[in-house]
């Protein structure tokens, strides 16, 4: 059975557990890998930040309710967080980095930002 490079797809000669014909195609096949994964960690990453920003911008004084129409019209995307925080009231508040946001019974979302000496601990 004949063993093809994993980059160029030639054969490759050799060891047995051998996968490139050379050290230019295990660095083009390992590079070309990385960016792959590069790419998506910065996709979301950069939605994230677009999050946080949004969050940000209406929140400058610690707390505050807005409506969740408001967030979306300024490109805010409720599918990416960072984590879960849940009270001992059972209300469950989603945080993007330091800020927060609680969707309440109506169309409403009251957004909070977590204090830094617990944010950094």
């Amino acid at each position: 059975m004949e063993r093809l490079c994993l980059d160029c797809g030639t054969a490759v000669k050799g060891r047995t557990d051998k996968k490139f014909c050379d050290d230019s195609c295990r660095n083009n096949y390992n590079n070309r890998i990385k960016t792959e994964d590069g790419l998506v960690i910065r996709r979301v990453n950069s939605i994230l930040k677009k999050n946080r920003g949004i969050l940000a911008q209406f929140n400058p004084n610690g707390k505050v309710k807005i409506s969740r129409k408001k967030l979306i019209s300024a490109g805010f995307n409720f599918d990416y967080h960072t984590y879960y925080y849940e009270t001992q009231n059972g209300n469950c508040y989603v945080f993007c980095y330091e800020y927060g946001y609680l969707v309440l019974n109506d169309d409403r979302v009251l957004v909070v930002k977590r204090e830094e000496k617990l944010w950094l601990s």
